[in-house]
């Protein structure tokens, strides 16, 4: 375990641990959190997903917990994230877009995903990027950074850092015109209460604007399915 400075960051960082996301849920537990947290490991044991899906957690990929002060839920919270680390992967000359509600594609491959969770005041935003290797999964196909770009692991980190600070602290506005810009799945059909309709956008508040015949409906993200 080691514990260091980057960029605005405390970095909590290990070679190897169960889980960044759980160990960010024990701090803020045990009263040892503070806003700008970031956990890091190098390999994980127990990494999970959205739904408490399995992460693959190989030496050689990025894995990290953010922790942040967010007394409130916020739906945009997951627009800003997405952004942040598609401009994070842009930055290295590599094409991303965004698959509702936060998964990163590159040639309609998985490249990233995140997972945020709230705890008492704070938020953990978790965030796996592949760098030198990629899973094998049966629901979708998934790609890596290496396939693309040299990516050394400390300057993608930095870089996260950077933008998630800046996409963060930005107007919704402009997450959100970037977002669309970036959205792989607009005008896609989504099941919405059973039934299909289709993903048009997102309004100011983070709700996703739906279509289904000629009916507008707007709703969040834990409701539909893609």
């Amino acid at each position: 375990m080691g514990c260091t400075k980057l960029a605005s960051y405390k970095l909590i960082s290990f070679d190897k641990i169960p889980s960044t996301q759980d160990y960010a849920h024990e701090l803020i537990a045990q009263g040892g959190a503070r806003d700008h947290t970031a956990i890091w490991a190098l390999a994980q044991s127990a990494g999970r997903g959205r739904f408490r899906r399995p992460w693959v957690s190989h030496h050689g990929n990025l894995y990290v917990s953010f922790i942040y002060e967010c007394p409130e839920r916020d739906a945009r919270l997951a627009y800003a994230v997405a952004v942040a680390v598609a401009e994070t992967i842009a930055s290295f000359g590599i094409h991303p877009t965004i698959k509702w509600p936060n998964d990163i594609l590159v040639d309609g491959k998985k490249i990233s995903g995140a997972l945020i969770e709230y705890s008492g005041r704070f938020v953990i935003v978790g965030i796996g990027i592949n760098v030198k290797s990629n899973p094998t999964v049966d629901r979708y196909q998934t790609t890596k950074m290496d396939n693309y770009s040299d990516v050394p692991l400390e300057a993608l980190l930095n870089r996260l850092m950077r933008n998630l600070d800046k996409w963060r602290r930005a107007d919704f506005r402009a997450v959100r015109e970037r977002w669309l810009e970036l959205a792989a799945c607009l005008n896609c059909p989504v099941r919405y209460q059973g039934q299909v309709a289709t993903l048009v956008g997102i309004n100011e508040n983070g709700a996703l604007v739906l279509r289904r015949d000629t009916r507008y409906l707007l709703v969040y993200g834990d409701e539909i399915s893609v």
